[in-house]
């Protein structure tokens, strides 16, 4: 199989570097916009070689999108406006409304598999690419039924290949469930980081008092802002619904403690403890 991965950061890399470690493309061609980037791709060896357009659609049996998800629904559009009925597009973008409500009508939508590997850093670029990155992470593939078969059976092989659980999903609960446990925790961090940037002037005390706790929360503030604004604006209704209740909860908190309210501040964190049931 010869693959096309668009877009060579932290995931399109990282994908690129699986599907050559388990064996699963002969041949792994890439797109990059930055030339930095493609250069730096090439040196690291995530692609066997840089192409074009043109190239890809020609050559690929496997058209993989993990460009900003801003750019995702209008190039998978022309992308499936071009291919060949044995040709195969997945994405790998984290909100999926647009995409699958754009190319609902298309006379390819078959051939397009969207999926979201529930995976990341705060890193970006080639450089922040890994092997194994996705080992033991959940994929969600998105309105399924509306993929041919043979293209969503060819690229659940490739997801469980790598070691990963596969959930399905609506394009609706998969957006909704990510501003949930994935996009709130990157506003959050942000939110943060700005708080103690605008409140701590003193950036030597930033640095020599930040503890562990500290450091892992603000940790995903690192995280591309060319990657998370459009993130952030494609999910618009469902991120601004879990910051009224994050707000909401902030409040509460806030309240308890004017108040000095000891109980139930404790009831409330026994309850935020029971997370820790769930993750583990």
């Amino acid at each position: 199989m010869k693959t096309t991965v668009i877009g060579l950061g932290l995931i399109g890399g990282s994908f690129a570097l699986s599907l050559k470690d388990k064996g699963l493309s002969d041949h792994v061609m890439g797109i990059e916009r930055s030339e930095a980037g493609a250069r730096r791709a090439l040196e690291l060896g995530l692609v066997d070689e840089i192409v074009d357009m043109d190239t890809a659609l020609g050559q690929s049996d496997l058209i993989v999108l993990a460009t900003p998800v801003d750019t995702i629904p209008t190039m998978a559009a022309k992308i499936l406006n071009r291919i060949r009925r044995d040709q195969i597009v997945m994405d790998m973008g984290s909100i999926k409304q647009e995409l699958c409500e754009l190319t609902m009508m298309h006379p390819n939508r078959g051939r397009l598999v969207a999926t979201h590997p529930m995976w990341g850093t705060e890193n970006s670029g080639p450089d922040a690419a890994v092997h194994g990155g996705f080992a033991g992470r959940t994929v969600v593939i998105c309105e399924r039924e509306r993929s041919d078969d043979d293209a969503a059976s060819a690229v659940e092989t490739i997801y469980r290949t790598l070691g990963m659980p596969i959930r399905y999903m609506s394009a609706e609960e998969q957006d909704t469930h990510c501003a949930y446990v994935s996009h709130i925790s990157h506003i959050t961090s942000f939110a943060l980081a700005l708080t103690v940037l605008e409140k701590e002037r003193e950036e030597e005390h930033i640095f020599d008092l930040a503890g562990g706790g500290f450091e892992s929360t603000v940790r995903l503030a690192k995280s591309l802002p060319q990657t998370w604004a459009p993130i952030f604006l494609g999910n618009k209704y469902n991120v601004l619904d879990v910051l009224r209740e994050h707000i909401h909860q902030l409040q509460i908190l806030r309240r308890m403690i004017e108040r000095d309210d000891r109980d139930g501040l404790l009831e409330s964190m026994h309850r935020a403890n029971k997370i820790r049931d769930i993750l583990e």
